[in-house]
């Protein structure tokens, strides 16, 4: 008989965008030093998605497992841009150490800076191999990324065998349908809308049924779902660029919806896109003058 996941709620709600339950439901006895390290990844993994970088930075000290140590270096990526560079040449050193180059949480962490960087050959480098379901589904992220849905779809089959119900096996697979489209998406609708119906809504459900519906034409449901997200989470990135798309859609205006996005996270991908948009309207008008 295989003993009992004392992570099991804890990892759960990480994977479902629950951060503050696991933070709040992390204090849990008798766990193995292996499992205490896991537990403690996944706390300070939830404080990097909530944006308390700092918190992690200074909680984190240099004499804490490889797993910590990892979680530390994404929260020094995350909480400015002049550490960038730093950190990802420590990254490198790291993952070229046959001591701790394997370990998995490197690896994820790695995956995830790379991808962050869109270096997606560097990022498949460290998480290709495979190992937990949580590097098969950044596998998938990935590879959607790449807009190679294939590959992205092998990776799913993969989890699948492994474990079908898996909370992360259910995302990844609502991922893809969502990049595939057409009738997919609403299959990707009924993922998001089981998740809703088993778990707390959380910006992450909330945002994934929204995109379901906007695929669908459904915009006022989309709205609907997306306010409430934002109730949740006002500087939440994901929210504030879908509401930005959907009031588009809704002849809303949308420009306090990019206001608020870019101040929060200038790195977004629409607001780089915003802004380029803009360069290039500039220069347009500028050549007519």
């Amino acid at each position: 008989m295989a003993a009992p996941d004392h992570l099991f709620s804890l990892r759960n709600n990480f994977y479902i965008g629950a951060y503050q339950a696991a933070i709040n439901n992390s204090d849990l006895p008798n766990l193995s030093p292996d499992d205490a390290v896991e537990r403690d990844c996944l706390v300070y993994r939830s404080y990097i998605a909530l944006g308390s970088y700092q918190l992690v930075i200074n909680e984190i000290d240099n004499s804490a497992a490889t797993p910590l140590q990892a979680v530390k270096l994404l929260a020094l990526y995350l909480s400015s841009p002049a550490n960038k560079e730093s950190t990802i040449s420590s990254l490198k050193e790291w993952l070229a150490d046959s001591a701790i180059g394997n370990n998995a949480i490197l690896r994820l962490i790695a995956g995830t800076i790379f991808m962050h960087e869109e270096d997606y050959n560097e990022a498949l480098k460290h998480t290709n191999a495979g190992g937990t379901m949580e590097l098969h589904a950044l596998n998938v992220q990935i590879f959607l990324k790449m807009h190679r849905s294939d590959y992205a779809e092998k990776q799913l089959r993969y989890m699948q065998q492994i474990d079908e119900d898996h909370t992360l096996t259910q995302l990844a697979n609502a991922w893809l349908n969502l990049a595939v489209g057409g009738s997919k998406i609403q299959e990707a609708y009924l993922i998001f809308q089981d998740f809703s119906e088993k778990y707390p809504m959380t910006c992450l459900i909330l945002n994934g049924k929204a995109v379901c519906c906007m695929h669908m034409g459904n915009f006022d449901e989309a709205e609907t779902l997306l306010l409430e997200a934002l109730n949740k989470d006002a500087k939440d990135s994901e929210t504030l660029a879908n509401l930005v798309v959907c009031s588009l859609h809704l002849g809303k205006p949308s420009t306090r919806y990019l206001s608020q996005l870019k101040l929060s996270h200038p790195d977004h991908m629409l607001v780089k896109r915003s802004s380029s948009a803009e360069e290039h309207l500039e220069r347009a008008l500028q050549s007519f003058a």
